[in-house]
């Protein structure tokens, strides 16, 4: 893959925790709380430091949304990752009704 290739991989893990916290709204606790609670994981650089990806600033700004009008984390944590799992099952179908 060329250096320009992650471009349009939401999965690359391009950000910074600083970075990713800034971009969502959040501070770096709180992505080490989703860390922490499993809900978001994180890839690692050489050096041991958080690498999120687009797609995981996306749950990650949901989760905080929900937290925002009161569900709690682990509820939080659960609707989201149906909404992911709905999302990617709604992909594979278009996929099939595509061809």
């Amino acid at each position: 893959m060329t250096s320009t290739g992650h471009l349009d991989d939401e999965h690359y893990p391009a950000y910074t925790m600083g970075r990713a916290a800034e971009m969502i709204g959040a501070t770096p606790a709180f992505l080490r709380t989703l860390d922490e609670a499993r809900l978001i994981t994180p890839q690692r650089s050489g050096g041991g430091h958080r690498r999120y990806s687009r797609h995981q600033l996306r749950l990650a700004a949901r989760v905080r949304s929900l937290l925002d009008e009161g569900i709690a984390l682990e509820a939080a944590g659960r609707i989201v990752t149906l909404e992911d799992e709905l999302a990617d099952a709604r992909r594979i179908i278009a996929g099939y009704e595509g061809e």
